[in-house]
């Protein structure tokens, strides 16, 4: 007879986390089993083979695709999940986690993140889309991004030294950013130091950029902060952590259902991976993906 036990493939990237993927994989792969969940355990030597058998997996129908490791492993998961029966479920292992923060999993309890994915409960979210790829959390095109770029041109040091060193590099040379947008249908030019796209609300390990924005609404939350001076500018990053830069006057907030981004010399990055250059266009996908949550 057919075996009625459910089938999850764990994909894990060991190097998350500086290590932690690998020790998150471990603690929960026997819980699993123990469980009475029947699991195909997926390592990928780099991301393109992790996608190949992300695909692979939803390809033969399982019924989750568990993530074991950072935002980069979720993002890369959603590429294969969009649009399919096959959930996504998230053990949290990475340095950001914020598309466990959209999930709302416990933060590095990986038994109560093993709960989650066995007790089997999905729900349905939105995705954001752009040229075929797809993000579930934020998409950052501006002071941020920018950031991002430099930090990985730089060999030292690692970890999040790097980015800390990457943003007082930038600090001192960044200027507001021209951009023209397209909000569905509608036309602005603004100068600004950041435009983020936002599906879920942080980025960057918990910072609220997109204070407010569900990613079950059917609707992107589309932020700006127009110019401030520098030390204005490190004086507003704690705010981000609490959500209350949304009172800052230079906060402008708008929601639609389409985006169009352009600026000079800007690479975008969502969920935490360089996503592409502008000018992009993202577009919410209602309903897109099933998650364990």
């Amino acid at each position: 007879m057919p075996s009625s036990r459910r089938e999850i493939a764990l994909l894990t990237n060991p190097t998350a986390g500086q290590g932690r993927g690998a020790r998150a994989r471990a603690a929960v792969i026997g819980r699993f089993r123990d469980a009475g969940l029947s699991v195909r355990d997926l390592v990928g030597r780099d991301a393109d083979e992790a996608l190949d058998l992300a695909h692979a997996a939803v390809a033969d129908g399982v019924e989750s695709l568990v993530v074991c490791g950072g935002d980069g492993m979720a993002h890369l998961a959603v590429q294969a999940l969009a649009g399919t029966d096959t959930a996504l479920g998230v053990i949290p292992a990475g340095t950001g986690n914020d598309v466990g923060r959209l999930l709302d999993l416990p933060g590095r309890d990986f038994a109560a993140a093993a709960d989650r994915v066995i007790a089997g409960r999905t729900h349905t979210l939105d995705l954001a889309r752009s040229g075929g790829k797809y993000f579930l959390t934020v998409m950052a095109a501006g002071f941020d991004a920018v950031v991002n770029e430099r930090a990985n041109r730089m060999t030292w040091p690692r970890g999040q030294m790097r980015y800390n060193l990457a943003t007082l590099a930038e600090l001192r040379v960044f200027e507001p950013i021209a951009y023209t947008l397209e909000i569905d249908g509608l036309v602005h030019h603004t100068d600004a130091m950041l435009v983020a796209v936002g599906n879920g609300p942080s980025f960057g390990g918990g910072l609220r950029i997109a204070e407010g924005a569900l990613a079950d609404d059917g609707m992107l939350d589309v932020v700006i902060i127009t110019p401030l001076s520098k030390p204005a500018l490190v004086r507003a990053y704690p705010k981000l952590f609490r959500g209350t830069h949304t009172a800052l006057p230079q906060y402008v907030h708008h929601r639609a259902r389409t985006v169009t981004i352009a600026a000079h010399g800007i690479v975008a990055y969502a969920d935490g991976e360089r996503f592409g250059a502008l000018p992009l266009t993202v577009e919410c996908v209602p309903g897109a993906l099933r998650a364990l949550a």
